[in-house]
This record gives C-alpha cells, structure tokens and sequence, in this order.
C-alpha cells in the first residue's frame, strides 16, 4: 500500500475508532488526558509501520492492544519512580503482568460499555453540565471542537476552553475519577442524555463536510440509548430519547436522492422510510408515557416526530398536535432554536404569515446570528408568501453561512428556484 492511501486509510480508521480506544483506555490509568495520549501513540505508530507492512485484518484491535501496552508501560515508569498508584485499584498488579482482555475486563463494572462507561465517567459533577458535555462529546462522539460550538451555539474557542479546563479538573489528584453507581448514576444522567442526543443530531445533520449524514455516530448514539434503557428502565426520558432517535433514524434511506443530494421532510418518499425502526420508537415513546414522561424535552422532540412517522403522505401530517406540542417543549426547554422550530410548526398550521410573524422575534437573537437554518426557515416562509426577491437573499445568506458541501447546494438551489418561479 502506497503511503498516501495507508495515510487515508489510517485517517478512516481513526476516526471510527478512536471514541472506543480513548474508553478503553481510560479504565486502565483513571486520567481523560493521558488516554487521549495515549491513543494518540498507538496512532503514531500505525503511521509509521502501516505504510509498509499493511494495515492489519483488524485495525481497531491492533491500536487498542498497542494503546494498552503503552498505558501498562507508563504505569510501569511511574511505579518505579515511586508515584502513588492507589487510585488505580487493586487489579493493577494484575494488570501491570498481562494487558490482555481477560485482565482488563476484571476492572468492569455493572454499565457494561466502554464508551457508555466513559460518558458516565466523564460526567463528573466537580465540572459544569456545559463542560461535561463538551468533554464527552469531543471523547466518545470523536466531534471537532467546531462541531460541538455548533451544538451549543457559541463560539469555537469558548468550547476549547471548556475542554482544557475539564481535563485540568479531571486531572486533579483530589477529584475521585471512577464509575459511578446507584444514586450518582441519576445525578449524571441530565448530561449522558444530551451527550448521547447531540452525538445523534451531528450524524443525523453533519456540521460540516461533503455528507449531509454521518451514520456512524447516529448508530453509535443509538447503540449507547439502547444499552442505557436497559441500565435504567424505569426513567421515562432515556425511553424517550431511545423513540426519538428510532424515529429520527427510520427515515435516513429517504433523506438522499440518488445523488446523495438532501430531499426535505415533506418531499421525501415516505415509503422508503423504515417501518421496523418507527415500530421501535412508538413502543418507546408509549413506554415514556406510561413511566411519566409526558412533560420530558426528549418525550415532547419523540412525539413531534411521531407525529410525522403516524403520516401516510406529507399533506396527512397534524401541524396544529405539532405546533402544540413546540409550544409545550419551549416551555420546558427555553431555547430560540426550538422557537424557530415553533415557527415553522405554526406557519404549516395557520399559514405563512403567522410563522414569519414568530420568526421575526429571533431576528436579533445572538445565539443565532451565525445559525444558518434562520435565514434558511425565513428563506421558507417569505417564499410561501410569494415574496421571491426577499427569499432569494435569505436561502444565499443561509447558504453563505452553513459549511456542509450538501446542504449549501440545496440551499443554492433553493435560491435559483425564486427566479424563476
């Protein structure tokens, strides 16, 4: 293999991989930094012996198993430098004889999954829920620090900061760095929630990039919701997270054309959608329900897009439920992202004017002065009310403004449609 394909090669691999050995490794030596570390050794040497020796038949074991030795290495140098070694428990004298799997598995705890343990983990209550959130999206979900400014609406360098500084905190000799069980688990779940959901939203709608979707991560995010209901069956908005994702999910196969090109909710071939994945989500949805969780964000966001899956044809889909259901979910969930999702829910409702008429109250909102689906939704609405010149300008602005290859040419084409309509 030539050195600029085993370099692509190992970029891919990397990118699916990492979350997972970054888990990995974190059970071995309890620091959030040094395992990132770690695993990037394990890359560096990929990078210099794929090239020539090619990549192994199982890529991602190779750079666990060479990220674990490098771990019992360190831990090794440390022990004889005479560092403290207590926080690493009992098991380590086992683990500094053998790095294997059988030894390794010995430090499992009742959560089951690496990467499930980590965004636990991770969700320590010595940092903020923003700098939780942040950290295990950019460990577990593998997101750019451009990526998650983008979930959480602020600039790039204030998600840096957050990140260096939870680390830092992490890092702390004074703060207990270990899974948490019965009643700590409840006290992070806020956070491993919308860890799991924001995973979700980035592969279901990538930032950036030649792909309107990144699968990967909506499979990750659902595998992690999946496994955490059963972890916690009794809280309603994990089931209610769970029927979100399933619905969201079921209509991937419809959401491209036969050019990879974007096709929008009401244009999309509903026939094409996956009928045993929206079976899942009702199921969930109706569990939530039964468990209280009527007035839940994730239960609300599951029964808006159950809405839309209970739909046989786009012009079937109850507008007036869904817009209700927005009014209900910007009163739990404050947000001028769910008001501009309000107004368009209104606007199919009762028509154009009324949904410009909420939109018009974000137009100054600085949260979304560089959110490209505001001018994107205005776009809409102003071409609804044959307002075509105004249109124009909103799908370009929109289309100057988003960095995803995608769904700039569909904006664009948006904006040559008000010219000659």
């Amino acid at each position: 293999m030539t050195t600029p394909a085993a370099h692509r090669a190992i970029d891919a691999i990397w990118k699916i991989e990492s979350p997972r050995i970054i888990a990995s490794i974190v059970r071995l030596v309890r620091d959030v930094g040094l395992a990132e570390e770690l695993a990037q050794d394990a890359l560096v040497a990929a990078l210099e012996q794929w090239p020539s020796e090619g990549v192994p038949k199982n890529p991602g074991a190779w750079l666990t198993q060479t990220a674990r030795h490098r771990a019992v290495d360190r831990i090794r140098r440390e022990r004889m430098a005479g560092r403290k070694l207590e926080a690493l428990g009992q098991d380590m004298e086992g683990l500094l004889e053998s790095a294997d799997d059988a030894l390794i598995d010995a430090l499992d705890d009742d959560i089951g999954d690496d990467m499930l343990r980590l965004i636990f983990t991770a969700c320590h209550p010595v940092l903020s829920e923003e700098a939780r959130v942040a950290l295990t999206l950019r460990l577990i979900g593998g997101l750019s620090t451009d990526e998650i400014a983008r979930a959480f609406l602020v600039a790039e360098a204030t998600i840096a900061q957050r990140i260096v500084r939870a680390k830092r905190s992490l890092a702390d000799p004074q703060v207990v760095y270990e899974v948490p069980r019965g009643d700590d688990l409840m006290e992070r779940l806020a956070a491993v929630l919308r860890v799991i959901y924001l995973i979700f939203n980035e592969g279901y709608a990538a930032t950036a990039g030649n792909d309107w979707m990144r699968p990967s991560l909506c499979e990750d995010a659902l595998r992690l919701g999946r496994m955490l209901a059963q972890l916690m069956p009794q809280e309603a908005e994990v089931h209610g997270l769970i029927a979100l994702m399933e619905i969201q999910a079921s209509r991937t196969a419809a959401r491209l054309d036969r050019d990879g090109q974007p096709v929008l909710l009401l244009d999309q071939d509903r026939r094409r959608w996956d009928r045993l994945l929206i079976g899942r989500g009702l199921a969930a949805l109706e569990r939530a329900a039964r468990l209280g969780g009527h007035t839940g964000s994730y239960t609300l966001q599951a029964a808006i897009a159950a809405c839309h899956a209970r739909a046989i044809r786009g012009e079937d889909t109850d507008w007036k439920r869904i817009a209700e259901l927005y009014g209900e979910l910007v009163e739990v969930t404050p947000s001028p992202v769910v008001e501009l999702n309000r107004a368009v829910a209104v606007s199919m409702a009762e028509g154009p004017a009324a949904g410009l008429a909420i939109l018009q109250t974000l137009l100054d909102e600085p949260l979304l002065r560089d959110y490209h689906l505001l001018p994107s939704v205005q776009g809409d609405l102003l071409y609804r009310l044959g307002r075509l010149g105004d249109a124009r300008e909103a799908f370009l602005r929109a289309a100057a403004m988003t960095r995803n290859e995608r769904e700039k040419t569909l904006l664009t084409h948006r904006a040559d449609a008000c010219l000659i309509a």
